[in-house]
């Protein structure tokens, strides 16, 4: 069956649905799907899509397990998920978002299941905890990213530098910095870099700023901006794949942010086995080849036409920076200053 790119990055899957695991692996792949199979329920509070072809899948593969999905916005299930923690009344066995910050506070207070599924020493420890509480399903870099038809080669920005450039004046978009976590990354390592004046003059230059990035994205493929720095470039290779005028190209001068989903297993989980034998079958080798995006796991490939991201210069400080929550705050009050409050929803 085909499932929307889309929907399949939300979790890090893909086609074709196969757990490839041989000898001690795969004897534990069996007893925990015959093991979950007893449980017969699985919850996964996720951050993004309700994943509904997706879960037809996983039932194609492992019958006799009834999933639920609770979707919405990661800062709303969180709260969820921490009033289920307070009242000890978790309903929850995987939680899926892109606020690692959560992830760090809630295995700090031991409320994670650690679980080194098949293969877990092949993840980038970076992406992952060492005792297995948390991991990274897939890793999202921000690149440059232009019109195709507007903007020849030559032109692309090399460095956030050549943003600043007369010719992209109106021209440039983001996402709110104070609004979302990855870009709120960004700015801050540009911020490092170029210091506060190269805010003061990007700011100068009437960038556009819209809530999330498909949203950028679809602003730079239609034509109404010409070129962004904080391009989430699965999303632009997704709609480049459907014929849109998008390109990505990745900073020869800059560091390049990645922005992660992570999943992980409450330790009060109803459904333990469940949640570990989905686990396992989203980081598959399979599961992460194919799902057309950079994948914490060392063995999988990179979209074609690029690297991997060890070769490229990146900013490895996005769990630190989240989870320095008096810097954070003072980082989105600053740039709220800057932009003004989210008025351009997408």
């Amino acid at each position: 069956m085909t499932i929307d790119r889309r929907t399949l990055l939300a979790m890090g899957l893909s086609a074709p649905f196969a757990v490839s695991v041989t000898g001690t692996a795969g004897a534990q792949v069996d007893d925990l799907a015959a093991a979950a199979k007893s449980e017969g329920r699985l919850t996964i509070y996720t951050g993004g899509s309700t994943l509904a072809p997706v879960i037809k899948a996983f039932n194609d593969r492992f019958p006799g397990i009834d999933v639920t999905v609770v979707s919405a916005y990661s800062n709303v299930n969180d709260v969820k998920i921490d009033q289920q923690l307070r009242e000890h009344n978790v309903s929850a066995d995987i939680v899926s978002f892109q606020t690692i910050q959560d992830f760090v506070r809630w295995n700090q207070a031991a409320v994670l299941l650690p679980y080194r599924f098949p293969y877990f020493a092949l993840f980038d420890p970076h992406y992952t905890d060492a005792s297995g509480a948390f991991v990274a399903t897939s890793l999202f870099p921000l690149t440059y990213g232009y019109n195709s038809q507007l903007l020849s080669a030559p032109d692309v920005p090399r460095s956030a530098l050549d943003f600043l450039r007369p010719e992209f004046k109106g021209k440039a978009i983001t996402c709110y910095p104070h609004d979302d976590d990855a870009t709120l990354h960004l700015f801050y390592t540009l911020q490092k870099k170029y210091g506060w004046e190269f805010i003061d003059r990007y700011m100068a230059n009437a960038p556009a700023f819209v809530e999330g990035h498909l949203g950028v994205a679809k602003a730079i493929s239609a034509g109404k901006s010409l070129v962004t720095f904080d391009c989430s470039a699965h999303m632009a290779l997704d709609l480049r794949d459907q014929g849109q005028s998008i390109a990505v190209a990745f900073s020869s001068v800059d560091p390049t942010p990645v922005f992660y989903n992570t999943s992980a297993i409450l330790r009060d989980a109803r459904h333990p086995n469940a949640a570990k034998l989905f686990t396992g079958w989203v980081l598959s080798r399979e599961q992460q080849a194919a799902a057309g995006t950079w994948s914490a796991r060392r063995d999988v490939p990179p979209p074609v036409g690029f690297r991997p991201l060890s070769s490229y210069a990146v900013a490895s400080d996005y769990r630190s920076l989240m989870v320095n929550a008096p810097l954070v705050e003072e980082l989105r009050r600053r740039f709220l200053a800057y932009t003004g409050p989210v008025v351009n929803r997408s």
